[in-house]
């Protein structure tokens, strides 16, 4: 080629993305290494001296945490962000964050490409990929695990290790968990390995940021969290799911979000104290929208953008303090108070008569009644059939 080219790299310093940096030098492009600190326990120091050791033309590596928990977190926590029913999104929001800084390289330093460590057949891949060219439509995107020539040679770590040897790559000395683990400030997520069983039990030490509830605590913790426009200023949670990945395909996924936990029970508590019934009807499925758009990487797309933007003004009454305690893994709403509350206490009261007249429920409840009272069709033959 009559000029390099040059690649940003989403770099962790583990084997897969140094073996793909040392490989992306072999195939002539000039490398440079992005390392995005999410809040995980890293030892960035190493990280760097690593790249550079390896022929990184520059590396990088930002702090994101602030601007992960405001502008992904938090919208994440207004909208109650839930992916089928069970999965708080903690790598999944981590994505569009990372990719966000990884394409502002990019282009300030005139990259024309940009590569990834992902797997052909996860969800990180389309996260990333589809962010970056959100972001940056004239970016080429090099994804070795999808390159042919790249994964029939490294089939497996014993073949990741040997070119790390003979390419003078520190190899990790402590034997890998086998599984694989995706950490940040928000939670943990382990997969794969001996994970792939969903019939195999996850081993009692692989959990790394919560306690088994069997040896927490015998007395309660007692926390209080303030909310502003629908966010929370603390920051219990484990789940063991067979989830969809948005390719096509199941997989067994285990999570550990105990702030996450903590701060969603508080927020649908005060949310529902101080939100109009019907608006919060709306709201919920516009969570359940986003938490789809988050997982499947469209963080960036118009219709995401106008998803946040609804859930947004949902929030702009959800304030007041919620009080809780955590015990044995679980959190218990203790009670609320709000100055936008939208409960009635004398209305409500069974002692009070208040601003109400009971007999106006019998009107209501006739009214209901005469879609029910109604001759009901009979069902057609072939609906019939179909039973």
């Amino acid at each position: 080629f009559s000029e390099p080219r040059t690649v940003v790299l989403a770099y962790s310093g583990g084997l897969d993305t140094s073996c793909i940096l040392v490989w992306l030098k072999e195939q002539g492009y000039d490398v440079i290494t992005f390392l995005a600190n999410v809040g995980q326990d890293e030892d960035f120091k190493a990280a760097k001296d690593k790249a550079e050791t390896l022929g990184a033309k520059k590396v990088f590596i930002e702090d994101v945490r602030a601007e992960f928990v405001e502008d992904f977190i938090w919208p994440a926590l207004q909208a109650n962000a839930i992916y089928e029913d069970r999965y708080l999104l903690g790598t999944a929001i981590a994505r569009p964050c990372i990719a966000r800084k990884l394409v502002e390289i990019a282009r300030r330093e005139g990259a024309q490409f940009i590569s990834h460590g992902a797997t052909g057949k996860g969800n990180d891949q389309i996260r990333f990929e589809l962010s970056c060219y959100a972001l940056y439509p004239e970016v080429k995107v090099i994804a070795p695990w999808r390159i042919p020539e790249f994964y029939n040679r490294f089939k497996g770590r014993k073949d990741l290790m040997e070119y790390a040897q003979k390419h003078g790559i520190p190899v990790p000395v402590s034997p890998k968990a086998p599984w694989s683990m995706d950490a940040n400030l928000m939670h943990i997520s382990y997969e794969s390995g001996i994970l792939e069983n969903p019939k195999q039990h996850a081993p009692a030490d692989l959990y790394m940021m919560t306690k088994n509830p069997e040896d927490s605590p015998n007395s309660a913790d007692v926390l209080e969290i303030e909310f502003k426009n629908g966010r929370g200023n603390h920051g219990v949670g484990r789940i063991d799911i067979v989830e969809n990945r948005f390719i096509g395909m199941k997989s067994r996924g285990i999570y550990e979000t105990p702030g996450g936990t903590i701060l969603l029970k508080a927020h649908l508590d005060i949310e529902t104290f101080t939100m109009d019934k019907e608006v919060r009807r709306i709201k919920q499925g516009l969570g359940i929208k986003f938490s789809e758009l988050v997982y499947n990487g469209f963080w960036y797309s118009p219709e995401c953008e106008f998803v946040r933007h609804c859930i947004n003004k949902s929030q702009e009454n959800v304030e007041g303090k919620v009080q809780l305690s955590i015990f044995k893994g679980q959190v218990y709403i203790l009670g609320r108070e709000s100055p936008k509350s939208l409960y009635n206490e004398e209305l409500v009261s069974m002692d009070v008569q208040g601003d109400y007249d009971p007999c106006d429920a019998s009107g209501f409840i006739r009214i209901n009644a005469v879609r029910l009272a109604s001759p009901q069709p009979a069902q057609s033959s072939l609906s019939m059939e179909l039973f």
